[in-house]
């Protein structure tokens, strides 16, 4: 398979595990139609996270406020969040007996909170079902909003997640309605309403940026308070999507993962099938032991 005429290079190809907990939460989607973002995203490492326990969850509906290039998922008109969805999606978690659950979301400027109150409202519930689950999110900008950050953060999850996706330079073409520096600011924030929390963020790479201007952006994420962040191999979802400029090597993701250690990360997970969640239970575990270290 080729995207934008370039062809798929042999390492990204994956074969998803079948173990137990991989058929479990398999057979629980089928039965349950539970939406998570491994299975409407298609994401590589379905099966290792499954078979590990950890799986994404998207809330606040499947429509969007913005119009992100990279994203497949559809936008405009959306519907009002539903009032239940805290207690369906935590019960899910419960009966699924996850070890780490990620809880992620579409971006929605139209609420006042900007879905700030479902976040913090599913980690209540999750914490009151499966005290053991550690709780990963990963949220939209909130359009700058300490107040409706403050929100979310004042529930205590353990990680929580926002990603710049590119470099400044492509953000007209790949995210038209965020902001760089406010999404930098995100964990600022983070860092001071709720120091002992891990802030994590992601990059997708192979879209055009230069080696340089990803460089500068790890150092931005340091300088912002970042402590976690994943580094994968960009793929356009359509041909009407933003599309794929490189596919970016495993040594340059190794390169790039080394750098980022040297700057100071607690953890750097790169390489071509990384996404936000991928490895997310070992990422807190990372974490975690250099806050306690």
């Amino acid at each position: 398979m080729k995207q934008n005429g370039i062809a798929k290079p042999d390492w990204l190809k994956v074969t998803f595990p079948a173990g137990e907990n991989y058929r479990r939460i398999d057979q629980y989607h089928r039965l349950q139609g539970l939406n998570s973002v491994c299975r409407s995203a298609a994401c590589p490492n379905q099966g290792e996270c499954w078979n590990k326990g950890t799986a994404t969850f998207m809330i606040l509906g499947n429509r969007c406020t913005r119009t992100c290039s990279f994203c497949n998922i559809g936008d405009h008109p959306t519907e009002a969040p539903d009032p239940r969805e805290p207690q369906k999606v935590a019960q899910a978690i419960a009966e699924l007996r996850l070890n780490h659950a990620v809880i992620t979301s579409v971006t929605r400027d139209d609420l006042p909170d900007g879905g700030a109150g479902q976040f913090a409202a599913l980690v209540r519930e999750i914490k009151k079902r499966s005290p053991h689950c550690t709780i990963e999110l990963l949220i939209p900008d909130l359009q700058g909003d300490k107040e409706a950050l403050a929100t979310i953060l004042q529930e205590a999850p353990h990680i929580l997640g926002h990603n710049l996706e590119t470099v400044p330079r492509l953000y007209p073409q790949v995210r038209p309605e965020a902001d760089y520096h406010r999404s930098l600011n995100v964990l600022t924030h983070v860092r001071t309403l709720a120091p002992t929390v891990i802030t994590k963020s992601g990059l997708m790479l192979g879209m055009g940026e230069e080696y340089a201007e990803v460089i500068t952006a790890l150092h931005d994420l340091r300088d912002h308070g970042c402590r976690i962040v994943t580094l994968g191999q960009y793929l356009a979802p359509t041909r009407q999507h933003y599309q794929l400029k490189r596919y970016v090597t495993p040594a340059e993701f190794d390169d790039l993962a080394a750098y980022g250690r040297r700057l100071g990360f607690d953890h750097v997970e790169a390489g071509p099938l990384v996404r936000s969640s991928y490895h997310a239970e070992e990422q807190f575990s990372a974490g975690k032991a250099q806050t306690h270290g």
